[in-house]
């Protein structure tokens, strides 16, 4: 599908009421493993995206061009929708506008926008600082005017319940909602009390972040719709469960000095996962 069928996809489901649950991808082959899973959609983490392509924390240190990147390499591998995270929109308003279309180009289903001061910081981590709400309110009506296609979904993310409060962090959805953003999202409640709160009083679709090193309670997708939300990610999952599967396996190689008897379970099926079968067909139909 194009980049615009997948965000109608997208819109439809959650038109039709279905609950969306997304896991957190960050690179080409976590994108192919989710991919196949049948997930309504799928969400490009930055903290991700940044740890996998710099090696550095998600801190304002990847660039539009680098997040823009990630976003095209993995849609042109998967069929689900994508939910990517665009950060601030990378700077004013004409940032904004690039991004939105950059992102919609690439394939994009639903693009993230957050109201953070640049640099950004990573949600649930301290000294994250706001801009003022009327500021991100016109960046959100810039971003819904910049789209090429109606389909394409605005997410608008509050930073603000952590400094401000979580009264604050509402004002602030309200105040999206009404510039048009299609999916809100009120990062880093507290408490369940919380969740349920955010539920009761925004009426646009919303997301919960599900994130296991976060200041938000998990919380299963059943008892988050019966809350009011509409969307699920999972942003850490990925690449915690990934890199400490990488670490067990080379703290045996050391240990051992071979990878025989690992504990850790290897992923039957690589070349096929990757495309290799593909590869030899294409290799021995035009073989000289």
């Amino acid at each position: 599908m194009a980049g615009n069928e997948k965000a109608k996809a997208l819109r439809d489901r959650l038109a039709a009421g279905e609950f969306i649950l997304a896991p957190g991808i960050y690179d080409g082959i976590s994108a192919r493993v989710a991919d196949r899973m049948e997930f309504p959609a799928l969400y490009m983490t930055g903290y991700g995206a940044t740890a996998s392509m710099l090696g550095l924390p998600d801190a304002g240190l990847a660039t539009y061009s680098d997040m823009v990147g990630r976003a095209e390499m993995i849609c042109s591998v998967v069929s689900t929708p994508l939910i990517a995270d665009a950060d601030t929109g990378y700077g004013g308003l004409l940032n904004v506008q690039r991004t939105v279309r950059g992102y919609e180009a690439a394939g994009v289903a639903a693009i993230q926008i957050e109201d953070q001061e640049m640099p950004k910081k990573c949600g649930h981590t301290p000294g994250r600082r706001v801009v003022p709400a009327e500021e991100m309110a016109v960046k959100i009506k810039v971003a819904c005017d910049a789209r090429r296609h109606p389909e394409t979904l605005i997410v608008a993310r509050t930073d603000a319940r952590t400094a401000h409060g979580l009264d604050e962090a509402l004002r602030r959805a309200h105040l999206y909602e009404a510039a048009g953003a299609d999916v809100i999202f009120v990062e880093s409640p507290e408490s369940e009390t919380e969740l349920e709160r955010i539920g009761r009083e925004v009426s646009k679709p919303l997301l919960a972040n599900m994130v296991e090193f976060g200041k938000t309670p998990r919380v299963e997708a059943a008892k988050l719709k019966e809350w009011g939300f509409d969307l699920a990610i999972y942003p850490g999952l990925g690449f915690s469960v990934a890199a400490e599967a990488m670490r067990q396996a080379w703290d045996h190689l050391k240990a051992a000095g071979t990878s025989t008897g690992m504990n850790v379970p290897h992923f039957k099926g690589m070349h096929e996962l990757m495309g290799f079968p593909e590869v030899w067909e294409f290799e021995k139909r035009w073989a000289t």
